[in-house]
């Protein structure tokens, strides 16, 4: 007869009351991954969203192979980082690429509207011109 009361953790043991069948293993970088994720997800329009979808991608990737080796738990926690991660770094790619291509279309506008406001020497009436004439020009 064992020496240790019933319900006891028993290392090494399989048995109902000992020490590995009921054991819950660590979640944390799972649980981390999907986090950052979701937070990459909120703050895609900045770029911050992406730097957090990137770490939240490694996290998940990290934690799904401590799942496999039997070292974690979480498996659906890091593959719910890894997608959330995934779509947060997409769309601050997105993001980004929209506005640079907006920027680098409207180069030109945004000089004019530059020198103009120049121009204006603090006179509110021209520089209010020179707004209403770079709208007009960039959204027709």
């Amino acid at each position: 007869m064992s020496s240790a009361p019933y319900g006891s953790e028993v290392p090494g043991s399989n048995a109902p009351g000992g020490g590995s069948y009921g054991r819950e293993l660590p979640k944390g970088l799972a649980i981390a991954s999907l986090l950052l994720g979701i937070a990459g997800i909120l703050t895609a329009f900045f770029l911050l969203g992406g730097l957090l979808g990137l770490v939240a991608l490694i996290l998940g990737f990290v934690a799904l192979g401590k799942v496999k080796r039997g070292e974690a738990g979480g498996r659906g926690l890091a593959i719910g980082g890894i997608v959330t991660g995934a779509i947060a770094l997409l769309l601050a790619i997105l993001l980004a690429a929209l506005v640079g291509s907006f920027f680098a279309r409207n180069s030109d506008e945004f000089s004019n509207l530059t020198e103009c406001v120049e121009a204006a020497n603090n006179d509110q009436t021209k520089v209010q011109a020179c707004q209403d004439d770079f709208a007009r020009k960039v959204n027709p």
